[in-house]
């Protein structure tokens, strides 16, 4: 598997839960002691029990695209701040200092390569920038994916992993809920193929816009899905919840997710689908 391997010396990263760092790791699900080897090796999944680790846009780019290669587009967008929001710190600062300590620009990627040797357009979030927030850059970015995939006329597949809208953009942010939905709704105008692929976690305005609406909606095992999280809804109702409640597994059995893949079999399902749709 080399060029996962080849990949990897890139990834930069602070969130303990995306692309581990050190030798050892220890699965959050079962407590293996697991050796970046075997995570390597596993595409960062436990081999004890199939834990999915976070991980971030490049890797998912390296075993999804023909022969790990890929060419981003639309990397120079940069959040602007257009409330003049201020916590504990200004969100420019805040932005800034994120950048800084991740090596990451924004909280979604695009790309455009080949899958079986058909051009292939994916956009990318990323937990590990502010919790994978969709923001005015995120919606552009997401929107422009989506007008790649037509000038291509190229399947789309976006990759969520978002804790929801992010709050310093306010109204702005929501905005990009009805703005995403509406460009991609172009995508099923003219029958170019749209892949969801829900990953840990796809929460609040993402589940709330575009990651429900693909041709085909796709989670890894055992992701946390849905608006609101479980703690919220269990002290809003005071009613206790249902065994794996707003997990992927829970979504199937309603009806909300088609498909649940293991990521070591990612690439050659989503290859099937794709050719399928066509």
């Amino acid at each position: 598997m080399v060029w996962f391997k080849r990949a990897t010396p890139s990834i930069r990263t602070t969130d303990k839960r995306d692309t581990p760092e050190g030798l050892w790791s220890k699965c959050d699900s079962c407590g293996a002691a697991l050796h970046k080897k075997q995570l390597e090796d596993h595409l960062y999944t436990c081999p004890q029990c199939g834990f999915h680790f976070r991980i971030s846009p490049d890797l998912y780019f390296s075993f999804l695209f023909d022969e790990g290669k890929w060419e981003e587009f639309d990397g120079h967008l940069r959040a602007a701040d257009p409330l003049g929001f201020v916590d504990t710190k200004n969100y420019p600062e805040r932005v800034r200092d994120t950048m800084a300590k991740t090596g990451k620009n924004e909280a979604c990627r695009n790309a455009t390569g080949t899958m079986d040797g058909s051009a292939l357009v994916i956009s990318a979030m990323d937990f590990g920038f502010i919790g994978g927030s969709m923001g005015s850059v995120v919606g552009e970015k997401i929107a422009r994916a989506t007008d790649r995939s037509i000038a291509l006329n190229a399947p789309l597949i976006i990759i969520s992993q978002s804790g929801g809208a992010r709050m310093m953009e306010g109204a702005f942010s929501l905005m990009q809920m009805a703005k995403t939905a509406a460009r991609l709704n172009r995508l099923g105008e003219r029958g170019i193929p749209f892949i969801s692929l829900m990953t840990d976690p796809t929460m609040g305005g993402i589940s709330a816009s575009y990651a429900m609406l693909g041709d085909l909606n796709v989670s890894e095992p055992h992701a946390l899905i849905g608006f609101a999280g479980p703690r919220v809804i269990r002290d809003t109702i005071k009613r206790d919840l249902p065994e794996g409640f707003q997990r992927s597994e829970f979504l199937q059995q309603h009806g909300f997710v088609d498909l649940i893949v293991h990521r070591k079999d990612l690439r050659v399902q989503l290859a099937k689908l794709l050719a399928h749709m066509r």
